[in-house]
């Protein structure tokens, strides 16, 4: 459960800055600069959540009886 929370995380960080960058509500320097830090750190725990998530299926899978 919390590989699933982390994965959920880090999906709506990166959803979060690609709607930052695309917004007109805040001013821009400010949105930009939030807006890649959010799909940055997004895009950078995204890689480990789903080796984490692949290494969890492998293993589960493997456990399963033939």
């Amino acid at each position: 459960m919390p590989m699933f929370g982390f994965v959920v995380a880090t999906r709506a960080a990166l959803a979060a800055g690609i709607g930052l960058l695309v917004a007109n509500r805040i001013p821009e320097r400010r949105r930009r600069a939030i807006g890649l830090t959010l799909v940055s750190i997004g895009a950078a725990t995204t890689i480990p959540a789903a080796i984490a998530v692949f290494r969890g299926r492998t293993a589960t899978t493997a456990e399963l009886p033939t």
